[in-house]
């Protein structure tokens, strides 16, 4: 262990565990006690499902994690129809897929991205955005702003998986 792991993290690396980890939470308890057929269950009009939306922050929390150390080469870009299929797919759980293994990746990201928000040396670092319709030319993120991000994506999915549970079940993360 590094003296890092060993430090009690404090401030505002504590407040985004902290509100990180809650959303995760949400979005793990949404998927509690489903089976796998369940998980892939598209129970609303949406192509969305609990396993695919697991999937998929997984995917976003992995790809923001990279960007935050690597930069933006690292995030997909282009016109290859073979990357909207592959995004698209992110949605779903394909054959062979368990939700039980899903959640396994999800936690292994989760705790990398947690290794990354006590050890990086500076919050305030950043990278220029990739190049994309949805972000303004020459934006750039700080670690923060993407840790943030990944914050906000991980929540807004944990409400899409209630709907879709709710529906499935009955079955509520609250009230």
């Amino acid at each position: 262990m590094t003296a890092a792991i060993n430090q009690t993290v404090t401030g505002e690396r504590a407040d985004l565990l902290e509100s990180l980890g809650q959303a995760r939470f949400f979005l793990r308890f949404t998927a509690r006690e489903l089976t796998d057929e369940q998980a892939a269950t598209r129970s609303t009009v949406s192509e969305l499902c609990v396993g695919g939306l697991i999937k998929h922050v997984t995917a976003v929390e992995r790809q923001w994690a990279r960007f935050i150390v690597e930069g933006p080469g690292v995030m997909p870009g282009g016109d290859d129809p073979s990357a909207f299929e592959e995004y698209a797919s992110g949605f779903r759980m394909l054959p062979g897929e368990t939700l039980a293994g899903l959640l396994d990746d999800y936690e292994r990201v989760a705790g990398a991205t947690d290794e990354l928000v006590r050890t990086l040396p500076d919050l305030d670092a950043g990278h220029a955005l990739p190049p994309a319709p949805w972000f303004e030319p020459g934006a750039r993120w700080s670690a923060r702003r993407t840790l943030q991000h990944i914050i906000a994506e991980t929540a807004q999915h944990a409400g899409h998986a209630d709907v879709i549970r709710e529906a499935i079940d009955g079955a509520k993360s609250m009230g």
